[in-house]
């Protein structure tokens, strides 16, 4: 998920905190990963279990249309027909519109809120299906600290990505400067997930300082090493990220084979969302 729209601003209390607690972590490129572990507990997670709009301690939300940088065709909103909490499980609901705007969906973000650094994230969802959505679980940087341009100089993690054009082939991918589908170097691999739509699936990324790998269900299927000649325009990611899901409609890739108009309203179930912090056994 290409993202613009965007506007600088200073890390919160909560990144700040988090960005000191992580600064030691060594960035040297041989270090092998069996020299880290994750933590047992959750250093934050939303298991929905309180019915109602989502947790504002946790939760934000990107507001508006525009395309969002890809032609896409929705309006975020932060209406609890768009995004709620029931029966256990966080809905981000598409719907379609007799008036304009003629679809409302809702992006929800962790932004200065549950920003992180390094760790294991774990999303376990249920996706839309159909032509024309475009569901996503990724992340984005918390500040603007590298190049001229937020995007994507700062990176992009993408957990998840479908299209309901092509179903059940579920994507990761990863956005640099020097990475990046514009100017075709993305770098990403996809596998197809069985029932992604009628089964909850868990997705998951596990973020060394030099290492990124993304998981289905438990199995890798993408990583990126950082490489010793990698500089800040293929390894942006030593900088504070944070969690986005929504559902897109249409758009440069989600909308490649058109929108079918008759398979609105469409979900994204989540059941849960965990976050471990990432620690070094020998620091």
């Amino acid at each position: 998920m290409k993202y613009i729209h965007i506007k600088r601003i200073i890390y919160s209390s909560l990144s700040l905190i988090l960005c000191f607690s992580l600064a030691g972590f060594s960035q040297n490129p041989q270090k092998n990963i069996s020299e880290y572990t994750f933590s047992e507990k959750t250093k934050w997670a939303d298991e929905f279990n309180t019915s109602g709009r989502p947790d504002r301690n946790i939760w934000g939300y990107d507001l508006g249309g525009g395309g969002w940088g890809n032609n896409e065709l929705q309006t975020y909103t932060d209406n609890i027909q768009n995004a709620r909490v029931e029966d256990g499980f966080l809905i981000i609901e598409v719907l379609k519109n007799e008036t304009e705007p003629t679809y409302t969906s809702a992006r929800l973000v962790t932004k200065n809120k549950r920003d992180f650094l390094y760790g294991r994230i774990e999303v376990k969802a249920k996706l839309p299906e159909g032509r024309g959505t475009w569901p996503a679980i990724w992340t984005l940087a918390t500040e603007n600290n590298y190049g001229n341009n937020y995007w994507p100089d700062n990176g992009e993690l993408d957990i998840m990505e479908h299209v309901g054009y092509d179903q059940n082939r579920v994507h990761s991918n990863i956005h640099t400067k020097a990475f990046n589908h514009v100017i075709g170097t993305n770098r990403g691999n996809n596998r197809i997930v069985d029932k992604a739509s009628d089964d909850f699936h868990l997705y998951r990324m596990d973020w060394y300082p030099n290492l990124i790998q993304f998981f289905i269900d438990d199995q890798m299927h993408f990583e990126l090493k950082k490489e010793e000649k990698f500089g800040w325009a293929e390894w942006p990611f030593d900088k504070p990220q944070y969690l986005l899901l929504n559902i897109a409609v249409g758009g440069n890739w989600g909308g490649q084979k058109g929108v079918d108009e008759n398979i609105f309203p469409q979900k994204m179930e989540i059941d849960y969302v965990r976050y471990y912090e990432l620690e070094e056994t020998n620091p």
